[in-house]
């Protein structure tokens, strides 16, 4: 039997480690789980799937050094949040704002200059 737990699903294809490790953190910070499976696919295709199998609604994909998070109920491609070559506070952020978005939180800023603390 295959049980689903209430997990942010991330997709990754060829992901950067120390980016994916980010994300991860963000979402850990949350208090909230996540799966990470390697699959082949786009972007956008890796985001909409991972977000569409999980139990919460939200999912993340990562391919190389790229990332895009994703809600269940948005069409493929209208990703929330999409980062190109992102800089580490921003995929911390993007991890935090997955769980958030569970959480119905406001999102933290993953566009623009670092954030100060």
């Amino acid at each position: 039997m295959v049980v689903n737990r209430p997990t942010i699903i991330i997709y990754t294809r060829e992901a950067d480690e120390d980016l994916l490790r980010e994300i991860c953190a963000g979402i850990e910070e949350e208090g909230v789980l996540y799966e990470i499976h390697s699959r082949e696919g786009n972007l956008d295709e890796l985001a909409y799937e991972a977000a569409k199998e999980s139990m919460l609604g939200s999912g993340i994909g990562v391919t190389g050094q790229r990332a895009a998070m994703q809600m269940a109920r948005l069409p493929m491609g209208k990703n929330v949040f999409e980062l190109n070559a992102p800089r580490f506070w921003q995929c911390r952020n993007l991890g935090s704002n997955s769980a958030r978005a569970v959480k119905k939180m406001p999102f933290k800023p993953v566009y623009g200059q670092e954030e100060t603390r």
